[in-house]
């Protein structure tokens, strides 16, 4: 008889995406507002030297995205089309949701690869990232 696999200590680990942005408030309201984040700590001060910033993430979630800018030295988002942040909804997408994204500063666009939009919908966010809302379940 064979043994399971042990998980990996890594299995259990917080992950935190950062990335730039050229408008936090923006950003801010498309994944808050419109996938229904939540804003999970901000700067709340100009601080000359440091990155303004927003973490957005689901509240007691495993990951957050950090939002950066810094208004001294700009960084340019430059996503590609395989960019991509894909939630695994294990569900339909609820197209209130996608209306919701687009309300929030979205735009729906077809995918580069083919397979997403079999099984889901691509959208870009302020920046030009892609969300994929994958109607499939991880695992």
């Amino acid at each position: 008889m064979t043994e399971p696999p042990t998980p990996s200590p890594l299995a259990a680990t917080h992950v935190r995406v950062a990335r730039p942005s050229r408008d936090l408030a923006a950003v801010e309201r498309f994944y808050v507002a419109g996938l229904g984040l939540d804003v999970l700590w901000r700067t709340t001060e100009r601080v000359s030297g440091e990155h303004d910033l927003v973490m957005v993430g689901p509240r007691g979630g495993a990951w957050h995205f950090e939002l950066t800018h810094d208004p001294e030295n700009p960084v340019e988002p430059s996503p590609t089309v395989d960019d991509l942040f894909v939630l695994y909804l294990g569900a339909p997408v609820e197209e209130a949701l996608v209306d919701r994204l687009v309300a929030a500063g979205g735009a729906r666009v077809k995918a580069h690869n083919p397979y997403w939009d079999r099984f889901g919908v691509t959208l870009r966010d302020p920046d030009g990232y892609l969300l994929v809302l994958c109607e499939r379940s991880w695992g």
